[in-house]
């Protein structure tokens, strides 16, 4: 039976994965790693720290599935977005890999968003003009560090640049070039108008193919650094956010995702750009032209909950889902604004700061924790409502991340957002989108589509929202949104009073 690898290079890990054509997973293996932030503010990643965990972990997970290499007929990549890989002529890295969380290139954002109103270019770009992005670092770079800049020959995104050590070919593929605000999202190709505008060459940018393109076979030399059999196809691959949606089996027009990982973020399948004047989401193209992918994001999701039950004796994830559960809906009278570290949709407010409201002497921190779990889901429904609001729904829902682990918080879920909720039963979705793609793109499936079909498989259980429950849920949500509508320029204020106070803000 042919074998397929999934590879899924995050901020903070990277694990490796191979299957059957069953979806029955042989092997896994990870390795974690840290970013580097030598100024407040700067989030930077050595491109060869990848390296060496990809290597790493794909012998490793060879070895334990005790195959044969050349029983491994393909892999393929899922990434973290955005990020900046410069390489010079002889495609070598010229600086560490500016990451997507970097924060230094504000006056970069500002001059790009002077030339989108300028040129009328908004359209092209479907997406908030932020930090960390490929073409607001690139130009950090040419403005900070020009005799760096000068060297630069080929630009790459985190995933593309482990693929071109694989197999020595530069490619990406539309979902991940679609994240660098340089990719006109609708025509599905490079704006060459927004870098022509800004005066950056297009020379600079590969080609960008579908997901399950065949990008090229393993070299002689990385056969050698992975063991890996020489000429092993290597196929494109996407962005994680992407391939999490192809491994939760959501590829089709109408399909949804809820994900709640450290941050928290719904995903709606779309055939066609969708474009939001208020920029409050994010639209990428998919797997492949013809399907894009509409987003709602939030900062805090996961981290909320990690900082609450840090707080509780113990911080025993399992007890305290054990007594939240005993506890009604709307925790004894609580509402919790999840904006630890501001909030993305639908606010776009990067000053905002989070808040219980309704405290009282009988809250205890179950009701807290209980709190914190409906604050973060009522915050995922507004970002589901803008998706609506632009034309999308779903009759079901697909949930993965730490939430989908939790049986309170699933049920909660499906009571807030009152659509039945599926879950896979595989966790490393991103991983076995990735698989899926390279599945496809060595022929063993015809599309992506009928790849996941094959691997990806669903629990029995499916949580059906609770009619007692959801009404309860629905005057709580209104309260947590006229909360924010009361509290927000207040909450504004606290957080420019707290960095005022920080001694980070005086070094």
């Amino acid at each position: 039976m042919p074998y397929l690898m999934g590879i899924d290079l995050g901020t903070s890990s990277l694990k490796a994965l191979i299957v059957d054509t069953a979806g029955n997973v042989k092997a896994e293996s990870s390795q974690a790693y840290q970013f580097d932030s030598p100024y407040n503010g700067y989030a930077e990643q050595d491109a060869e720290v990848w390296w060496a965990a990809c290597r790493d972990c794909i012998r490793e997970a060879l070895e334990k599935s005790a195959l044969p290499p050349s029983e491994l007929r393909a892999l393929s990549f899922s990434g973290q977005m955005h990020g900046l890989a410069a390489l010079d002529k002889d495609r070598r890295v010229i600086r560490p890999v500016i990451l997507h969380c970097d924060a230094r290139s504000d006056k970069q954002v500002r001059r790009i968003k002077e030339v989108a109103a300028e040129k009328k270019l908004r359209a092209s770009h479907y997406n908030p003009i932020n930090t960390g992005f490929l073409l607001s670092s690139l130009l950090w770079m040419r403005d900070n560090e020009p005799e760096q800049y000068r060297r630069i020959r080929h630009v790459l995104l985190p995933k593309d640049f482990l693929k071109m050590k694989l197999c020595g070919e530069i490619t990406t593929d539309y979902s991940d070039a679609s994240g660098t605000l340089a990719f006109d999202v609708a025509q599905v190709r490079w704006s060459g108008e927004t870098l022509d505008a800004l005066d950056i060459p297009r020379e600079f940018f590969p080609e960008c193919f579908a997901a399950d393109y065949p990008a090229g076979r393993v070299t002689r030399e990385a056969a050698l650094e992975t063991g890996l059999a020489r000429g092993t196809l290597v196929v494109n691959g996407g962005a994680d956010q992407v391939m999490q949606m192809v491994g939760n089996g959501a590829v089709r027009n109408g399909q949804a995702t809820v994900n709640i990982g450290s941050s928290g973020m719904v995903c709606f399948q779309s055939d066609r750009a969708i474009y939001n004047p208020a920029l409050s989401t994010n639209i990428f193209c998919a797997h492949q032209k013809g399907n894009w992918v509409l987003m709602g994001a939030m900062r805090t999701a996961g981290l909320a909950f990690k900082w609450i039950s840090g707080l509780a004796p113990g911080g025993d994830y399992r007890k305290l889902d054990g007594e939240i559960a005993k506890l009604p809906p709307g925790s004894g009278g609580l509402i919790f604004l999840p904006y630890l570290i501001g909030e993305r949709c639908p606010h776009m407010n990067s000053n905002l700061s989070g808040a219980f409201l309704g405290l009282n002497l009988n809250t205890g921190g179950a009701h807290m924790a209980r709190s914190v779990m409906e604050g973060v889901t009522f915050a995922l429904k507004q970002c589901i409502e803008v998706c609506s609001g632009l034309g999308l729904g779903a009759d079901t829902l697909i949930a993965s991340g730490g939430g989908a682990r939790s049986a309170v918080w699933l049920q909660m879920q499906a009571d807030i957002f009152n659509v039945p909720l599926k879950t896979t039963m595989l966790e490393e979705q991103a991983s076995i989108g990735a698989a899926a793609a390279a599945g496809s793109g060595a022929g063993l499936f015809k599309t992506i589509g009928e790849a996941c079909n094959a691997l990806v498989k669903y629990r029995d259980t499916i949580r059906t929202p609770d009619p007692s429950r959801q009404g309860i849920y629905q005057e709580y949500y209104g309260l947590f949104k006229e909360s924010f509508i009361e509290s927000g320029k207040t909450l504004e204020r606290l957080t420019e009073l707290g960095r005022q106070r920080s001694p980070y803000q005086q070094q």
